[in-house]
């Protein structure tokens, strides 16, 4: 087998522009593409700055319901720096910020919204110790 890494994850929203404006905008992700595609359709994928994996932002996958997204965990060399990066731009932390935790600090559980777009926005939990933050959508954009 020659698999080499993961192209692509889809993350199903109700509304791409605000999605896409959150990765973009507040996490500061690439807009790899935003085109036509289909009849009403539209192939909207960001990424993380150099990275080889993209996501979907994705309306069209009836198994996969706005805000149905579980796990998605992001790696950070900076973990406070970011924490504190995402309160400016506008995210709220409901528990507080970056835990600790036997295995290490991470920014876990509770509730976080961006404030832009109507206060819907991601929840966060981050799985390794100074370097991941998981923002799985909580909420369908």
């Amino acid at each position: 087998m020659t698999v080499t890494h993961v192209q692509l994850l889809s993350v199903p929203v109700s509304d791409q522009d605000r999605a896409r404006d959150f990765y973009v905008d507040v996490l500061g992700f690439d807009l790899v593409r935003d085109n036509p595609m289909g009849p009403g359709g539209r192939w909207v994928q960001v990424a993380p700055k150099g990275a080889a994996t993209g996501l979907t932002l994705v309306t069209w996958f009836p198994t996969m319901p706005p805000g149905s997204l579980k796990g998605l965990v992001l790696e950070t060399d900076d973990l406070d720096g970011d924490v504190a990066a995402l309160r400016v731009r506008g995210v709220v932390f409901a528990d507080g910020g970056i835990q600790v935790a036997p295995w290490g600090r991470s920014r876990d559980a509770g509730q976080c919204a961006a404030l832009q777009g109507g206060g819907e926005g991601p929840r966060g939990r981050a799985a390794r110790p100074e370097r991941a933050v998981d923002l799985t959508p909580h909420r369908p954009w």
